[in-house]
């Protein structure tokens, strides 16, 4: 005969939520190490778009992991983020001659974000709805602002990395933040 013990389990609050996605920041950094490692500098389509898969799939990953149990599936979510992050950079970066001044950058981050949350606002649907249209372009705006903090600190942009660097990522990540809470409150309230 086998005993069942209930083990309570804390209820997962938007605070925990919150929290658990800022470490989610160390993906960036890692993602576009990485991909330097493998793919070289983003000065041509191909790195562009290995880079920006090998990124994009690193940074899927960590972020699956800090949606925590309401995040949608792992597969999709680091798929589209590696698919989104690939394409993303390979428009951005071709769109902006592959150049690294502040503007050239903003551009390709804004393309990057876009892309990118439009492959998470795809997984994202079934979770939270139409509120999910609205994260394609918040990454745009939030993704464009990580890589003008980035140039603006004095980061050596002009070595092609496939992402921003720490400071942008910190910025990123706080930003989005409000995913994790989002994702907690409405499976918080479809149990209920």
């Amino acid at each position: 005969m086998q005993v069942h013990q209930h083990i309570p389990t804390k209820p997962v609050t938007w605070q925990r939520s919150a929290l658990r996605w800022i470490p989610t920041f160390f993906g960036f950094p890692l993602g576009g190490l990485v991909a330097e490692h493998i793919s070289g500098p983003v000065d041509q389509l191909p790195a562009a778009l290995v880079g920006g898969a090998i990124t994009g799939i690193i940074l899927g990953t960590v972020q699956s992991w800090g949606t925590g149990p309401s995040g949608p599936p792992a597969r999709q979510w680091i798929l589209a983020t590696g698919a989104g992050l690939a394409v993303g950079l390979g428009v951005g970066a071709a769109a902006v001659n592959y150049g690294t001044s502040m503007g050239d950058l903003v551009v390709q981050g804004a393309i990057c974000g876009l892309a990118v949350g439009t492959g998470q606002a795809i997984v994202l649907r079934p979770r939270i709805g139409r509120l999910a249209f609205a994260w394609a372009p918040t990454l745009s705006a939030v993704w464009a602002l990580g890589w003008a903090i980035t140039t603006a600190a004095g980061i050596d942009v002009e070595s092609q990395y496939t992402v921003f660097g720490s400071s942008g990522a910190l910025v990123v990540t706080a930003a989005t933040a409000i995913l994790p809470v989002i994702l907690t409150t409405h499976t918080s309230r479809g149990a209920s």
